[in-house]
Order: structure tokens, then sequence, then C-alpha cells
């Protein structure tokens, strides 16, 4: 009885062995692995290449529609979709992201280029 009084005063007063995680945040370790925050649709060819590569099905590309989108739920983080894209624009994350929806997708689409003197008065 004697000892655990001793381990119950010597925790009373020492600091606490973990971090008080809401207010003091790790900083993520060199070449750690995120989320994928998005996809730089300027540069994307919409390939599909991503989308066979991702082991979990959770990346969608439509080339008709020039969509891109990743369920956040699914994605296991592997980046094996970055590591495949050809033009490299897929933008991973090094902190991770915590999710606040039920469903939370992120969907990227390709806004089509106004054509020039069209709608213009003379």
């Amino acid at each position: 009885m004697f000892k655990m009084m001793g381990n119950i005063f010597k925790n009373l007063v020492s600091k606490p062995a973990t971090r008080m995680y809401p207010f003091v945040k790790r900083e993520p370790f060199e070449n750690s692995r995120g989320h994928i925050s998005g996809c730089d649709i300027d540069k994307c060819i919409f390939c599909g290449i991503c989308q066979r590569k991702c082991p979990a099905d959770a990346i969608v590309v439509d080339k008709a529609e020039k969509s891109w989108e990743i369920d956040q739920f699914r994605c296991v983080i592997c980046n094996a979709c970055t590591e495949a894209c050809p033009k490299k624009c897929i933008i991973s994350s090094s902190t991770h992201k915590t999710s606040q929806y039920n469903k939370d997708t992120l969907k990227v689409i390709q806004a089509e280029k106004p054509t020039e003197g069209v709608g213009k008065d003379a």
C-alpha cells in the first residue's frame, strides 16, 4: 500500500506523459503521408490512371465531363495515385484532415474556357 501511495504522489506532482492533444499538436514526421487535398485540374489530362491504381476505388475520373472526384472516407492514404499520375497533378498534403460530414468527397470539374468575341457588341 505504501508503494502505491508513493506512485500516486509522484504522478500528482509530475508533468503529464502525453500531449494535451487538441491544444498541442505534434508536427508531422518527415515524408509522412497525409490526405489527398485535390487535383490541379488545369494540368490533368483525365487519363484515369489514378483511378485504376487506387486500391480502395476512391477516385472517379470522368473524361467526358472533365471531372475528378475522390471519396475521402474510402481513401487509405497509400498515395499510389500521386505516384502513378503522369502529370503529377494530384496534390497530397502532409497533414491529416479531420472529416466532419457523413459523405466527405472532393469533386473538381474543369471549367469551360470562354470563347473570345462571343457576346460582345461591336
